[in-house]
């Protein structure tokens, strides 16, 4: 039986007249396969909109190398088109961390590469400005979230203004973007030609005004950034732009942002305060198909859908604070949790579809167990200005009860079809191991330790350790590698009182600001005296507005101007990235030269710090 194309948002012209609709209100272009799910950036925004009331289109991966034709499918809509590169940022999504292109793309039916350009959104945006230079364009996604100030390309190794510089976008929403987004499309109901005026009120969007807007803020609470020209003559100056950005982007009441870039002025509203819980029940409970546009059919599967199918999210946000990583500054730092009312709403309609044969994969998100965890005093909260919750102690204000997670995942198991939940998306181990015996029995962590490793764990557990050496560590901010040896011994305990034979798959980095190769030699070392071959280590990649790429390509710790080692020759990164699995010796000629390949990114090569 042909599927009912009128579940899904439409992606051509004959699927909007399947539907009487002779125009649409927003086409959303996206850098990623249309799968109708409440993990898909594109269909949730696009769900959001139909609940708005909009005609909304998805244009996903249109085809920008012929006659643009796949631009025109919906003519000019009557709001906005909104523009995304998809889950990704279209350099991570291409190239490896040695710059290598990659053969495949997960977010592509039959796994193919080549289905959206380098720079997504900067390419989407251009051309559309091209064919429909009256029509607003919003960009969003966290290629864009993560471009909205002057931030360092790993891929050029230089500099790049914010995306609106480059991408003739009227508006950019960064971090999650629901609120925003239905704030924006109010405006264009209300009026049928606004003005930039109308949405410079919108929490969590940026815009490029006129540079003298920039002094007129300096008598505000605003935040005046070194400008991107400043910026590219000094290093200096610009790991100054960043600490003061991720400084501002934990405070409960943050500051409005300017940054001047040529004749303009990058102007960023503080964002939205945290969704509610009904919020986002709301969001997860909109009619999502939970499946692949049908177009796909015949191309082959989706891997980044099969990576998730059968998994649940039970909240958004991250207050560990990784220097690497891009998370807390696009979801943010305060957890917003699900009901479990609605968590067990979507695992009853996930044991209905087809494809689930009876095991959740993942009841989690950007770290599983911190499901419900928020300040006991929310006032000290409002005024903390820490980076993370959890390093380099725990807060004592942190309230981390484990309890809803063991009571969700048993309510869970009474789901008719349900037969296993595994937690797939990794767990903050340290929040276990540094809790005194108090908190472990008031937060029921020990239990939970228990519980999970006992009835939760596929075969193999993942967490995240990244390094052994602490100078390493306290640039990742990530906590003593002591703390993951804990944790093993209590793993293997577990197992050992159940008679189970699972393993624990730790993640290491190598090549982050801070570490050489003796520090990688080290490491190697230590996980041989445990008896631990690594299957893989991430060679560690600068990807735009983290702390960790601001100190690669500066060479400074962003809060005291010191000066850190960073490795920044590829053929140096190869040899930490390897020193597992062959010899030092085996790379002695790849160490003075590095051999391109035909599939290496063109480019300069690498500055010297």
């Amino acid at each position: 039986m042909a599927a009912d194309l009128k579940l899904w948002l439409p992606i051509n012209r004959k699927e909007m007249e399947l539907r009487g609709w002779d125009e649409v209100d927003v086409v959303l272009i996206s850098g990623d396969a249309y799968v109708d799910h409440p993990s898909f950036g594109a269909a949730v925004i696009g769900r959001v909109l139909e609940q708005e009331g909009c005609r909304v289109a998805i244009l996903p991966q249109p085809n920008w190398r012929d006659d643009l034709r796949d631009f025109k499918k919906f003519g000019k809509p009557r709001y906005f088109f909104g523009i995304t590169s998809g889950a990704m940022d279209s350099m991570v999504n291409h190239y490896t961390a040695l710059k290598r292109l990659r053969s495949t793309d997960a977010y592509t039916a039959g796994n193919q590469a080549g289905f959206r350009p380098d720079y997504a959104t900067s390419t989407y945006s251009r051309i559309v400005r091209q064919l429909f230079p009256e029509s607003w364009i919003v960009l969003g996604g966290v290629e864009a979230s993560m471009r909205r100030l002057t931030h360092y390309d790993y891929w050029s190794d230089s500099l790049m203004p914010s995306i609106l510089a480059s991408s003739g976008a009227n508006l950019l929403v960064y971090g999650m973007g629901e609120s925003p987004i239905r704030e924006i499309t109010a405006i264009f109901k209300q009026k049928e030609n606004p003005q930039l005026s109308d949405f410079k009120q919108i929490p969590q969007i940026a815009w490029l005004d006129e540079k003298t807007s920039a002094t007129e803020q300096q008598s505000s609470s605003a935040i005046i950034l070194p400008s991107h020209e400043t910026c590219l003559q000094s290093k200096r100056e610009f790991a100054e732009a960043f600490r003061l950005t991720e400084e501002a982007s934990v405070q409960f009441a943050p500051p409005l942002i300017c940054q001047s870039v040529g004749e303009k002025t990058v102007v960023v509203n503080p964002q939205a305060p945290p969704m509610s819980s009904a919020e986002l029940d709301a969001v997860y409970e909109l009619p999502f198909t939970r499946l692949p546009h049908p177009h796909y059919e015949k191309r082959g599967e989706i891997p980044a859908f099969n990576m998730i199918q059968n998994s649940i999210n039970i909240h958004r946000g991250c207050f560990g604070g990784c220097s690497f990583c891009t998370i807390s500054l696009h979801q943010g730092k305060r957890i917003v949790s699900r009901s479990k009312e609605s968590i067990l709403k979507e695992v009853e309609k996930l044991s209905r579809m087809p494809y689930f044969k009876g095991h959740i994969s993942d009841m989690g998100g950007p770290s599983a167990n911190m499901y419900q965890a928020h300040g006991s005093n929310s006032r000290a909260c409002e005024k903390c200005r820490r980076i993370s919750c959890i390093y380099p102690e725990i807060c004592p204000n942190l309230h981390f009860d484990h309890a809803p997670m063991l009571a969700l995942y048993r309510e869970a198991l009474k789901t008719k079809g349900v037969q296993k939940i595994t937690i797939g998306s990794g767990i903050r181990t340290d929040m276990i191991e540094r809790a005194t015996p108090e908190l472990r029995k008031k937060f029921h962590l020990e239990e939970y330790a228990d519980q999970l490793v006992r009835q939760h764990v596929s075969g193999r557990l993942k967490v995240a350790p990244e390094h052994t050496e602490q100078h390493v560590l306290a640039q990742m901010r990530k906590p003593a590698y002591e703390l993951f040896l804990q944790f093993r011994q209590r793993f293997n305990a577990i197992n050992r009182k159940y008679g189970l034979k699972q393993q624990l798959i730790p993640y290491f980095i190598s090549s982050h600001p801070g570490c050489r190769l003796q520090d990688m030699q080290a490491l190697a070392r230590k996980l041989k005296a445990i008896a631990y071959q690594p299957e893989q280590v991430q060679d560690f990649t600068p990807t735009p507005m983290t702390r960790s790429s601001v100190m690669f390509y500066t060479g400074l710790v962003p809060e005291t101007g010191e000066k850190i080692f960073c490795e920044t020759d590829l053929s140096k990164k190869r040899v930490q990235n390897q020193c597992f699995f062959q010899p030092a010796s085996a790379y002695k000629n790849q160490i003075s030269q590095h051999t391109s390949s035909k599939k290496d990114i063109k480019q300069k090569p690498l500055k010297k710090k």
